[in-house]
C-alpha cells in the first residue's frame, strides 16, 4: 500500500482542518516546501497537495508552491483544489503535478471530468469522493449533493476513472479513525483502486486499510502531531 502525506494550502502556508472547517485551521509550517523535503528525506515518494484557497475560490491559486515542491523534490504529486477548467489542468500539469483530483467538478459538470480522462487518460485523473453520511460534499465541503458516494464511485468507474480518494469527512482531522466499512463496501462494489483519507491516527490504522485492499492511504494531522512517526512509515511500508 502506498503512504501519500498530505499538504493542505491556505495562503501559502501547510495547515490541517478538522471535518473541513476553515475556522479550525491550524498552521504546521509557513514553508511547505520544506515539509515535502523532511517526507522525501525519509523515504516518501508521493504527495497529496491540496489548494484549499482554489478550491474555494473555484480556481487554481496556489500552482507556484507546486512548481517549488515539484522542481525541488522528486516527489510524485497529485494536486487538487480549484480545478474547474482545462486551463487549470494545464496549469497543475505545466507546473510538476503527476495527477490531478477532480472533487467538485465531477459532480456539477460530470461532462467536463469525462473530456478530461480522454484527453490526459485515466491515469492521471483521480475521483475525488468527499462524503458525510456517504453524501458527496464538494466546494471545499462548503455543499452537499444527494449523490451516494458508492454509487457516484460507480458512475464513474463506468466512464473509466481507476483513481479514487474518499475521504469521509466526518473523520478527517479527527484522529479517530478510518472509515473501513465504507471502504470495505466501496472495494466489494467497484475495482478501481481505493485511495483511503481521514481518520488516520496510527500504525495499526494503516495496517486495516492495507488489510482490506486499499490501493493508497492518505496521512495528514497524524504525522504533523506525531502520532505516526515518518521513520515507522519507512520501516513499516
Amino acid at each position: 500500500m502506498r503512504i501519500i502525506p498530505a499538504i493542505d494550502i491556505i495562503e501559502g502556508k501547510c495547515v490541517r482542518l478538522s471535518k473541513g472547517d476553515y475556522s479550525t485551521k491550524i498552521i504546521y509550517n509557513e514553508n511547505p516546501l520544506e515539509v515535502a523535503m523532511e517526507f522525501e528525506a525519509n523515504g516518501i515518494e508521493y504527495l497529496h497537495l491540496v489548494d484549499l484557497d482554489g478550491a474555494k475560490s473555484k480556481q487554481i491559486v496556489n500552482y507556484k508552491i507546486l512548481n517549488e515542491i515539484a522542481s525541488k523534490t522528486k516527489l510524485k504529486i497529485d494536486f487538487g483544489g480549484g480545478l474547474k477548467r482545462d486551463e487549470d489542468l494545464k496549469i497543475a500539469f505545466d507546473n510538476g503535478a503527476t495527477q490531478i483530483t477532480a472533487g467538485s467538478i465531477a459532480v456539477d459538470q460530470p461532462e467536463i471530468v469525462a473530456g478530461w480522462l480522454t484527453e490526459f487518460g485515466p491515469s492521471k485523473i483521480i475521483l475525488g469522493a468527499d462524503c458525510k453520511d456517504r453524501k458527496i460534499g464538494t466546494h471545499g465541503w462548503l455543499n452537499y449533493s444527494e449523490l451516494d458516494v458508492v454509487d457516484f464511485i460507480k458512475t464513474y468507474e463506468e466512464k473509466g476513472i481507476q483513481y479514487v480518494i474518499c475521504t469521509d469527512i466526518s473523520k478527517d482531522g479527527m484522529l479517530e479513525g478510518a472509515s473501513n466499512e465504507l471502504y470495505k463496501e466501496i472495494i466489494s462494489k467497484s475495482n478501481v483502486k481505493l485511495i483511503a483519507s481521514g481518520g488516520v491516527s496510527c500504525l495499526d490504522d494503516l495496517i486495516s486499510l492495507k488489510e482490506i485492499g486499499c490501493e493508497a492511504a492518505i496521512l495528514g494531522k497524524a504525522i504533523y502531531e506525531g502520532r505516526i512517526k515518518l521513520e515507522e512509515l519507512k520501516k513499516n511500508f
